[in-house]
C-alpha cells in the first residue's frame, strides 16, 4: 500500500484504498532516545539583489486585517541519533497497522514529529478514528522498508521505498491483492540534543 495519504475524508490505503502507517512500537524503543528535547530554531535572513522593504506587524495588520503571530514552538519527547534511523523507524511504523491500532499509531507519530509531518499525522489520526468502513472491513496493512536514500541536491530530504500489502478480514475487496512498491519523501530536522525527527512526510506513489 502506498502509505498514508490524506485525500478527501479518508486515508489512501494501499494506493487504491485507505491506509496509514503505525507509530513507534515497543520494538523500536531501543532505537529511540527519550531524553526531552525541543525543536531547534533556525533563523534565515532573506537576501535580495536590490532594496529590501521591511513592514512592521502593525502595517501588515492594517493591510491584511490580520495580526501576524509567531508559529507555536513545538516540542518532541525524544528523537533518533541519525537521519536515516529517524526516517526508517517512522516509515516502518507508518506502513504497519490494523483498523484497531491505526489511529493510536498515527497519534504517536505526530508526537515524535514537528511541522508538516505532525500536522499530517494528526489529521490522519482524526480521520481514521471516524472511518467506520475501515473498522467494519477489518482492514490492515503490513510492509517493510526496503530502502532509504538521501535525495541529491536537497538538504535533509530522503526517498523511502516500501513494499506493502493491504488485507481485510471482513471484506473480499482486498482478496488476492499482491504486495506493491511505494515511494515517500521524508524531510528531517535536527532538534536540541543532536537528535533527529521528521518535519515532513509525503507519499509520492
Amino acid at each position: 500500500m502506498a502509505g498514508l495519504g490524506v485525500s478527501g475524508c479518508a486515508l489512501t490505503l494501499g494506493r487504491g484504498a485507505s491506509s496509514p502507517r503505525r507509530p513507534p512500537a515497543p520494538a523500536a524503543a531501543s532505537r529511540f532516545t527519550t531524553a526531552p528535547v525541543t525543536a531547534s530554531r533556525t533563523t534565515t535572513t532573506p537576501v535580495t539583489a536590490s532594496r529590501t522593504t521591511t513592514q512592521s506587524p502593525l502595517a501588515v495588520a492594517q493591510r491584511t486585517h490580520e495580526y501576524p503571530t509567531p508559529a507555536p514552538h513545538q516540542t518532541v519527547p525524544g528523537g533518533w541519533r541519525s537521519p536515516v534511523q529517524a526516517v526508517s523507524v517512522f516509515a516502518d511504523t507508518y506502513v504497519n497497522w490494523t483498523a484497531a491500532t491505526v489511529s493510536v499509531r498515527l497519534r504517536a507519530l505526530a508526537e515524535v514529529s514537528v511541522g508538516q509531518a505532525r500536522s499530517a499525522m494528526s489529521l490522519a489520526a482524526g480521520e481514521t478514528a471516524r472511518d467506520y468502513e475501515l473498522r467494519r472491513g477489518g482492514i490492515a496493512n503490513s510492509g517493510t522498508v526496503v530502502a532509504v536514500a538521501a535525495v541529491r541536491g536537497a538538504a535533509n530530504e530522503y526517498a523511502v521505498v516500501t513494499r506493502e500489502l493491504t488485507t481485510a478480514t471482513n471484506t473480499s475487496a482486498y482478496r488476492g491483492l499482491a504486495p506493491t512498491w511505494h515511494v515517500s519523501l521524508a524531510t528531517v530536522t535536527r532538534v536540541t540534543g543532536g537528535l533527529w525527527v521528521l518535519s515532513g512526510w509525503q507519499p509520492e506513489g
